[in-house]
């Protein structure tokens, strides 16, 4: 197994062109760009994919929910502990006769940390067919403090805000063309006024609701500087993050010193 303590974290984005409510094929596509990207670089400690990259973003979730134990886990589970990485993504999942849009964190061990999307995208309905989140989670990778989100919650800063010194926030989405130029606003803005690494993760193609998807999968530093974005094709790109960065960054400028607490009420 890797060191569980590094300064140096490794994060792999995979852009897909996500095929419409077909899981077989979309799972198949990405084992192939996932053992693609093993060969040609070894060293990664974390492999993001995009919102529902099972399915695309379908507010049809009865044919598609999986529980916990279903073969889209199993199938993240099984790289993880074989590749020796994290992987994470969002997917449907049914609890208790509800669905949810789900941020699933799988670690080398199989352990799996998750999170609820909070914020439902109302314009397509979203808020009719799942069930809200109403809880941040922080994940531990590594000594590196982790807070994933889900597409339509990088609108809302207050939910975003970085009250627990997180190292790094991902965001996994199906963020559409005609809207991408707010992607390229809101992305570095979440990483200026937190202080963090922002790692932004989209798809490209177009969707059965004649949706067009441009990519553009990012990363961004602590001072809202580009590390790397993604093209409009399939594909997938390395970042490479440092903590010593993250930390001059908070020393030589300490404004979340100065930010206002609250909590709240749901």
């Amino acid at each position: 197994m890797k060191n569980n303590h590094t300064e140096e974290l490794y994060i792999a984005l995979i852009q897909p062109d996500t095929i419409w409510e077909n899981k077989e094929d979309n799972l198949n596509h990405l084992t192939q760009q996932i053992e693609k990207l093993m060969d040609e670089h070894p060293v990664i400690d974390v492999i993001v994919m995009p919102e529902m990259f099972s399915t695309g973003f379908t507010m049809n979730p009865e044919p598609f929910a999986e529980t916990m134990n279903g073969a889209t886990i199993e199938w993240m589970r099984e790289i993880a502990i074989e590749s020796d990485l994290a992987i994470c993504g969002s997917i449907i999942i049914e609890e208790n006769k509800k669905y949810y849009n789900r941020f699933i964190f799988i670690k080398p061990t199989g352990e799996i940390d998750y999170y609820d999307k909070k914020h439902l995208f109302s314009i397509a309905g979203e808020q009719h067919k799942y069930e809200a989140g109403a809880q941040n989670i922080t994940i531990n990778f590594k000594g590196w403090k982790i807070n994933p989100f889900i597409c339509y919650d990088l609108r809302f800063p207050a939910w975003c805000r970085n009250t627990n010194e997180a190292d790094i926030m991902i965001f996994v989405a199906n963020w559409p063309e005609i809207r991408i130029n707010h992607w390229e606003k809101l992305l570095p803005a979440r990483a200026i006024e937190n202080q963090c690494f922002v790692i932004g993760n989209n798809r490209v193609g177009l969707d059965n609701n004649h949706f067009k998807y441009t990519g553009q999968s990012c990363a961004y530093d602590a001072l809202g500087n580009n590390l790397a974005t993604m093209k409009n094709e399939v594909g997938y790109t390395l970042v490479k993050l440092n903590k010593s960065n993250l930390a001059d960054v908070k020393k030589n400028l300490p404004f979340l010193n100065d930010r206002d607490t609250f909590e709240f009420i749901n």
